[in-house]
């Protein structure tokens, strides 16, 4: 049995997702339509949503626009830096697969998933804060499942891999 404290931790990591944002050179659409769905008309706080600055406090990583050749590296550091469990949301067309700047010389090819491993894709260009938020707590449910398995203690559902 896990001590009073632990169990605190845990509970409160569960009921309140940080999440952190990162901008890989994008032409700012999905970034107003992400802070649309954090102001308080859709009001996300309620689920204990927060933006952090930090990677060493966020649970979910929330990357907008297409991966430059400038933005690689700093974005494989930042995924690195966030503690275990976590999960990648790839928001928008560019997010999934560089979008219309798919090509350009500045690029790289492909999408967020040839850098570091997506869990969550929520296309649109730019996708509207109601996506963003379905997709946002799609994310906090798979952090759920990564958790249990941590724990050793849970088998995910059928069809949720």
């Amino acid at each position: 049995m896990s001590s009073l404290s632990e169990r605190l931790v845990k509970w409160s990591r569960e009921r309140s997702p940080w999440i952190l944002h990162f901008n890989t050179g994008a032409c700012n659409g999905c970034d107003i339509e992400l802070v649309a769905a954090l102001t308080p008309r859709y009001d996300v706080e309620r689920f204990g949503i927060l933006l952090k600055p930090s990677p060493r406090h966020a649970d979910i990583l929330v990357v907008t626009g297409p991966v430059t050749r400038q933005q690689r590296e700093r974005l494989r550091r930042i995924y690195e830096q966030m503690p275990e469990p976590k999960v990648v949301v790839a928001l928008g067309a560019c997010g999934g697969s560089s979008g219309v700047f798919a090509g350009s010389y500045s690029v790289e090819s492909g999408g967020t998933h040839e850098v570091i491993p997506v869990d969550v894709y929520v296309p649109g260009c730019p996708p509207k804060p109601e996506a963003i938020i379905l997709g946002i707590a799609r994310a906090i449910e798979l952090l759920k499942q990564k958790r249990l398995r941590e724990e050793g203690g849970g088998e995910s559902a059928p069809g949720q891999d």
